[in-house]
């Protein structure tokens, strides 16, 4: 194979793989309450709903640390009630990664005592990884998304054609 043959190859299976390495680093990662943070004084649900979060997105929940904490909890009543004592995990590092692996309504509140009850807390809903975006972000229009989750490396589907299209 000559010089310029084989750096033909490199640069079309560069084009290929490039733009599928990208797709699977678009998850988004949410601060919660934008650039104030995890806080009394920020309304979340209004934060919360100005978003669109998508399975394979992250929530980054930063504050405090002694100051504050993130509750996950069980279920609607829990959230309305301010129930800290069924939750479904707890984090309290001021700086707490939530992935967001699934379709469906989640609850988190601040597990310091009357934090929850003056209003610190936020409920949110994930959509599938294919579901339109906010205009901030890309919308997923590949056809891989239709049968995959956001999550799965699309480029592993043609790994197979390009070791063939290298070894040929």
């Amino acid at each position: 194979m000559s010089l310029m043959e084989g750096m033909c190859k490199i640069f079309f299976g560069l084009i290929i793989v490039l733009p599928l390495i990208a797709k699977q680093v678009s998850a988004t990662q949410h601060v919660v309450g934008g650039s104030q943070g995890w806080k009394e004084s920020v309304d979340l649900n209004s934060w919360a709903s100005a978003q669109t979060f998508k399975v394979g997105d992250q929530l980054v929940f930063k504050y405090s640390s002694g100051l504050h904490s993130v509750v996950e909890l069980g279920s609607e009543t829990a959230y309305k009630n301010c129930d800290l004592g069924t939750s479904l995990d707890s984090k309290n590092t001021g700086n707490d990664v939530v992935k967001l692996n699934k379709v469906g309504t989640r609850y988190f509140a601040c597990g310091t005592l009357g934090h929850c009850d003056q209003g610190m807390k936020m409920k949110i809903t994930t959509v599938a990884g294919n579901a339109p975006s906010t205009p901030a972000s890309d919308s997923d229009t590949s056809a891989a998304a239709a049968f995959f989750p956001r999550s799965f490396p699309t480029f592993l589907l043609f790994s197979p054609l390009l070791i063939l299209y290298f070894l040929l």
